[in-house]
């Protein structure tokens, strides 16, 4: 399995931003993708993830209702719409996919990761 992000970048805090996940290579071992952050100093933390095959989507309460996990099947893209910005959604966001949810919500034993893209919101 292979993930690849992109789409980070500068941001007005209120503003909008749409991070992409190129994967690849899905198996049985990979039906969940997930997105989580790592903020300067701070422990990467779960944001949003959502299954391949079902389309099942989840999320950090800290971003409901401001952030959209979706999925292209046949682009093989998971997206991450992000709405409504605040400054402490500044941080490097990866990707990651895992067997099942569970992995992921309690970000444990995942075995693949992409590399970050970088995500600043200005105030």
């Amino acid at each position: 399995v292979q993930l690849q992000a992109s789409g980070g970048g500068l941001v007005q805090a209120g503003g909008s931003l749409r991070l992409s996940c190129a994967v690849s290579r899905l198996t049985t071992s990979s039906n969940a993708i997930g997105w989580f952050r790592q903020a300067p100093g701070k422990e990467r933390e779960y944001v949003s993830s959502i299954t391949w095959r079902e389309g099942r989507t989840y999320y950090t309460e800290s971003v409901k209702g401001r952030f959209t996990v979706s999925r292209d099947s046949a682009k093989n893209l998971v997206y991450l719409q992000m709405r409504s910005l605040k400054p402490e959604d500044t941080a490097l966001y990866y990707c990651a996919a895992a067997p099942d949810n569970s992995y992921l919500r309690d970000n444990r034993n995942i075995p693949y990761w992409g590399q970050g893209t970088l995500v600043t919101v200005s105030s």
